[in-house]
């Protein structure tokens, strides 16, 4: 779980919204551009999310998703953003070797890669508005950083301690990158919920959080459910091999290990 951490109010023209979609809360923190332009393009964006929600929801009986699943639709009569995320997760089953996985006891279910997908996507729709410098969209403690708040500031990012209700892990800083993303991993929001793909039950693992730091969040957020799941030992080594990542992980023996390049993002 993370959390934006903003500096104070500039004269710069802040748009702020936050939406319930996807079963949690997106929060936009959009600086600079015309107001009514960065409304509109939040419009759409939110629009987008609640269009990904209706395609991939494995809730919904009637999604894409749902019926691909069933067999009564193939990827190609989908809706065209359906097969880009079944790439994106392709990919990531190869690069985690197999550890990030659409697949549990057989049934199709994308959801461990479409929230971050979403996230990113509509932070680069709204960063793509003349005059902004700065997004920060937050879905559900998972957050994807664009340009910065102001000029000489970075975003800024807190990440929740596990073990500590209320208090903070680690402090993110997006200084010196245009792009950063966060994203966490862990029991302690929602329980025992990620999977083992070989197994298909509750990852048996020593960790009780992982926090990601790359460029993307659609990576980010894959990352954190793999590495996880791999526990402590293997996927710290695994998350060192990857580039442009690093990656704190909190052991439920309170034990914090980090990525050797993890320092350099800290403040």
């Amino acid at each position: 779980m993370a959390d934006a951490v903003t500096e104070p109010e500039q004269a710069a023209a802040t748009v702020r919204h936050a939406e319930e979609v996807m079963g949690t809360v997106f929060s936009f923190d959009v600086r600079g551009g015309e107001p009514a332009a960065v409304r509109a393009a939040l419009a759409g964006a939110v629009a987008g999310l609640h269009r990904a929600d209706a395609v991939f929801s494995t809730y919904r009986e009637d999604s894409e998703v749902s019926r691909l699943a069933r067999g009564e639709l193939s990827v190609d009569r989908c809706a065209p953003e359906v097969a880009e995320v079944l790439e994106l997760a392709a990919e990531a089953e190869r690069v985690s070797e197999g550890w990030f996985s659409t697949r549990y006891q057989g049934s199709l279910d994308p959801t461990g890669i479409v929230k971050g997908w979403a996230a990113e996507r509509a932070a680069r729709a709204v960063r793509g508005v003349e005059g902004v410098h700065g997004v920060s969209v937050n879905g559900g403690g998972d957050v994807q950083l664009l340009g910065a708040p102001e000029p000489h500031r970075a975003w800024r990012v807190g990440v929740a301690d596990p073990l500590r209700p209320g208090g903070l892990a680690a402090v993110i800083s997006a200084a010196g990158t245009q792009e950063l993303a966060v994203a966490t991993s862990g029991t302690a929001e929602r329980g025992a919920h990620i999977v083992d793909p070989r197994t298909g039950r509750p990852a048996v693992t020593d960790l009780v959080a992982v926090t990601v730091v790359g460029p993307r969040l659609t990576w980010a957020d894959c990352w954190a459910t793999a590495a996880f799941a791999m526990g402590s030992r293997e996927g710290l080594a695994w998350l060192e091999a990857l580039p442009d990542v690093e990656g704190l992980l909190i052991t439920a023996g309170d034990e914090v290990r980090c990525t050797g390049g993890l320092a350099a993002r800290l403040g």
